[in-house]
């Protein structure tokens, strides 16, 4: 029986605990051209001893972005400062997967260069409002992608991924979860093509399927993850019956031979036992707390077999030495969620460690 503070070979990549900090959208991409600071650097690299770190959503096109001063890996210069955050975690023994976030539908004409709109599975927008530099607006109607563009946004994340094998990472997660592109493509609500990338489940699945598969031609399988998220309602999505789709998403790639599935859970914990009964691989499990940050009664789905990993979001972000703390059983800091999105160093990089 494994415990979470055993060691996992993660494909090749060897992991000292099955601990890992979940993608956290923070908003402090403050460089120039969408690139990380020396704080992002600081900020990841207090939290190095995770088993593995997968950053916040990184845009894998000027395109993909969803929010304000979230990072990019499409330019030269983006990649350059990712190195710098890679160094930073690695001289701290660290192991870190950037985490490919292309928003889709959700974002807003005001966030994007060039005159560039949001772009979707299909033209249906979605409910609510994002925030933009000029305050909150309401989400337009993305242009749908035609074949040609989706092959190109394809490619764009195969590129992204090269881009991040550059920058130093150790491999890269494709974020297929949350009401993004990927999900976008996987939801019957938010993909009503009638092509080859829509209908029946088999095509709903084909985006994810050619994605992960474009990802894992361009830098290995073993340094490729892959997040899901079957009916989560976030970001406006409708999946009803999700068993199916992502039964069938599972089945097309496992073969695959990936790092993990990284699985955000919903409130149906037979549904992940059964996907997890049908994966083979390692199982990275982002659990169902209804709106609490996960806590370390999480650690026990490891030692039952439930999942291989747990990754920790809000309860990382405020205690850098996560690992250390549910070793110990505690004390843990309060998150402070004024401070998630945007500002400074304050709810960033101060949050004390054990002393």
């Amino acid at each position: 029986m494994s415990n979470a503070f055993d060691p996992i070979d993660l494909a090749g990549t060897r992991l000292p605990n099955r601990i890992a900090m979940a993608p956290m959208t923070r908003s402090r991409a403050y460089g120039p051209g969408a690139t990380p600071t020396p704080a992002m650097a600081e900020y990841y690299a207090q939290r190095a001893s995770a088993g593995l770190i997968i950053t916040e959503g990184i845009q894998p096109s000027a395109v993909g972005q969803g929010y304000p001063d979230t990072p990019g890996l499409h330019s030269a210069e983006q990649i350059a400062a990712w190195r710098t955050v890679t160094d930073a975690v690695h001289a701290a023994g660290g192991r870190i997967f950037a985490q490919l976030m292309h928003a889709g539908r959700i974002g807003h004409p005001d966030l994007l260069p060039d005159g560039l709109v949001p772009v979707g599975a299909s033209p249906v927008a979605a409910e609510g409002r994002v925030y933009t530099h000029e305050g909150p607006k309401e989400f337009i109607t993305p242009r749908e992608l035609d074949d040609a563009e989706i092959r190109r946004t394809i490619a764009d994340f195969a590129t992204a991924a090269r881009n991040a094998i550059e920058a130093g990472f150790d491999g890269v997660e494709i974020h297929g979860a949350n009401g993004y592109l990927v999900h976008q493509f996987l939801a019957p609500n938010t993909n009503r093509r009638t092509d080859e990338w829509g209908g029946e489940d088999e095509d709903r699945i084909r985006f994810a399927v050619e994605v992960t598969r474009a990802v894992a031609g361009a830098i290995g399988a073993d340094r490729t993850g892959l997040r899901i998220s079957p009916g989560n309602p976030y970001n406006d999505i409708a999946e009803p019956e999700p068993e199916a789709v992502y039964s069938a998403l599972v089945r097309a790639v496992e073969p695959l031979g990936l790092a993990y599935l990284h699985l955000v859970e919903g409130a149906d914990r037979e549904l992940t036992l059964r996907l997890r009964k049908q994966y083979a691989g390692t199982l990275v499990l982002n659990v169902w707390t209804e709106r609490r940050p996960t806590g370390p009664e999480a650690l026990a789905l490891i030692e039952d077999g439930t999942a291989d990993l747990v990754s920790y979001g809000a309860l990382f972000l405020a205690n850098p030495d996560l690992p250390r703390r549910l070793a110990a059983g505690g004390p843990y800091n309060t998150p402070d969620s004024a401070t998630f999105f945007g500002g400074d160093e304050r709810g960033f990089t101060d949050y004390p460690a054990l002393v």
